[in-house]
């Protein structure tokens, strides 16, 4: 495919939540003839495994994006902020028309004491934001 101004960012883990953003993300950058950008990001002082983005997950997410027929790009990282300030980073420079992230319910008291960062790129994003349950 060729590439294309416009850009649909994808917020990764590799959980069935993410599985089903990452079909969303597809399904929309074919809809919108548009290039997606998948962050998998982990915060530097949470890394368990400093070889994750070489785990069987990311092959398999890969395949599905050489499969997908779409314009990639994917960017394994560690990082010092939020995996939101991440992904909103992103989404602002590539000036993306699109965010996609998974959600889940969580109780009450798990959104105040750890927050939610696809609350926080659903509420600071300049964009829209499709978010995906599973």
């Amino acid at each position: 495919m060729t590439a294309t101004d416009k850009t649909v960012v994808l917020g990764f883990v590799p959980t069935e939540i993410g599985r089903a953003a990452l079909a969303a993300a597809i399904e929309e950058c074919g809809r919108r003839g548009a290039r997606l950008l998948v962050l998998n990001t982990t915060r530097a002082d949470r890394l368990v495994d400093p070889n994750y983005a070489h785990a069987p997950a990311m092959e398999e997410l890969d395949a599905t994006l050489r499969g997908s027929g779409v314009d990639f790009e994917v960017r394994h990282f560690t990082s010092k902020q939020l995996a939101s300030e991440d992904v909103l980073e992103a989404a602002e420079e590539t000036g993306a028309e699109l965010i996609v992230v998974g959600v889940r319910r969580r109780t009450p008291v798990g959104k105040l004491i750890l927050g939610s960062d696809a609350q926080r790129i659903i509420l600071d994003a300049e964009c829209s934001v499709l978010a995906v349950k599973a």
